[in-house]
């Protein structure tokens, strides 16, 4: 390893945000045990320092390539979280009409707005066109032709680039694998010759170029150069059938180690980027979300009950798979950091599971803690991708609050939203009343 590598490892892994300050966990030198007297757990804590850095790293090693950002907003969605990341020029990689609205109150330029995802609908489209995001990124032939229809309508030019399925095996796990055969992503590589040379006939569209993105929390940095190897391969067929290839959407996907261990190393995913794709000349951008983000969150929760069973003790707590889903739905393990260290050197066993109605509310079982006792207050790292924009209201419970340190302060960056904000939404409306099925309807 030189010794550039071997000093950004170290910078990756640093995480000097986050430390044990006379006994207690800090986060830019607040402690979190402290917000949490102020802040009712659970909650969400981010570091914005931490995001800035990773963001920094990044754009540093980009630059040879001329690659330039769009964070992945369904990582993280909170409006001051993109914000912070567009004051630092990033653009954003959308996938609704609802992370449009976001993206926008955030103060992000449309002319930085990628628009992903599988089933956009025609007013997302037409919200899109209407405030003049950079591109869309076609999945399927019939949206291209939905697409058209409402440039049509709207009288412009819509801005799109074809997303390619390059069938390639990310090596991540199963559900957000996006770039094999048969996944829901993308166009099959092999139809995209004769979509390009159709879609380049139609004055409604814009065509400048193609997307790709295999898969999320990538570790392995290989199946990237096979994926962008035949991505230019394609990209030099089109433009042997005389069609223009301007830009390049190289997707997202780089992983984080759960453990705190050496992720993947940025400066050799910029040279696959080097080695592949820039020589053909085209705007790049890439869309990072969980390396930006996921090391920068922690989810803080209290101990409620501890609960033997046989040889097992469990530890009953306050946040549960409706506030941190990745547990239940990929198998993820976070690492548990306790509030406070102890002097008390035994290492104990737990299983930790939340509250909520489930079998799957477990968030792992941990054989290195210190001991746990009700009221301890631990915090789940590397929360900060797929938590607070996964989480849901399930069991009626609280969406539970966000909150942001900045230098030396923090501020709740979305307040807790109890059953008192909930109820309204289910007053019930007048009735109305439509033409009856007829008696001859066949009963189902």
């Amino acid at each position: 390893m030189t010794n550039q590598n071997a000093q950004e490892q170290t910078t990756q892994l640093q995480h000097d945000s986050f430390a044990y300050l006379n006994g207690e966990l800090c986060i830019e030198g607040l402690s979190v045990d402290e917000i949490a007297d102020k802040v009712p757990t659970p909650f969400y804590c981010y570091s914005a320092s931490t995001i800035r850095n990773a963001y920094t790293l990044l754009s540093d090693r980009l630059r040879p390539t001329g690659a330039s950002i769009c964070f992945a907003v369904k990582a993280n969605s909170n409006i001051s979280v993109l914000r912070l990341l567009s004051e630092l020029e990033s653009g954003m990689d959308i996938v609704s009409g609802g992370e449009l609205e976001r993206a926008l109150a955030a103060g992000v330029p449309p002319s930085k707005i990628v628009f992903s995802g599988v089933g956009k609908t025609r007013a997302e489209i037409t919200r899109a066109l209407g405030v003049g995001i950079h591109q869309i990124n076609v999945e399927s032939r019939a949206e291209l032709d939905v697409i058209r229809d409402v440039a049509r309508i709207m009288n412009c030019r819509a801005p799109i680039v074809f997303r390619v399925n390059p069938d390639v095996d990310a090596q991540t796990h199963a559900k957000i694998s996006t770039g094999k055969k048969g996944d829901k992503f993308g166009i099959a590589i092999e139809e995209i010759r004769e979509l390009y040379a159709k879609a380049a006939e139609s004055p409604e569209l814009d065509l400048q170029g193609l997307a790709v993105h295999i898969g999320s929390q990538l570790l392995n940095l290989s199946p990237y150069r096979t994926a962008y190897v035949r991505l230019a391969s394609l990209v030099k067929k089109l433009r042997s059938d005389g069609l223009p290839v301007r830009r390049l959407d190289l997707g997202g996907g780089l992983g984080i180690r759960y453990d705190f261990g050496v992720g993947p190393n940025v400066s050799e995913y910029a040279g696959i980027i080097q080695d592949t794709v820039t020589s053909l000349g085209c705007e790049l951008t890439v869309e990072p979300g969980r390396w930006l983000v996921g090391p920068a969150g922690m989810l803080v929760t209290e101990v409620l009950y501890l609960k033997e069973t046989g040889d097992t003790v469990t530890a009953i707590v306050d946040a549960a798979m409706n506030d941190l889903m990745r547990p239940s739905l990929y198998g993820a393990i976070h690492p548990v950091l306790p509030l406070q260290s102890s002097d008390d050197r035994a290492q104990c066993a737990y299983q930790i599971v939340g509250p909520v109605c489930e079998t799957s509310d477990v968030f792992g079982s941990y054989g290195d803690l210190p001991p746990l006792h009700s009221g301890t207050r631990v915090a789940f790292g590397c929360a900060g991708a797929y938590g607070a924009s996964m989480a849901s209201s399930y069991n009626s419970r609280d969406l539970i609050a966000e909150v942001l340190v900045d230098g030396g302060r923090f501020r709740v960056i979305r307040r807790r939203q109890t059953i008192d904000d909930l109820l309204p939404l289910e007053k019930p409306t007048p009735w109305s009343t439509i033409n009856s099925c007829t008696d001859a309807a066949i009963a189902l």
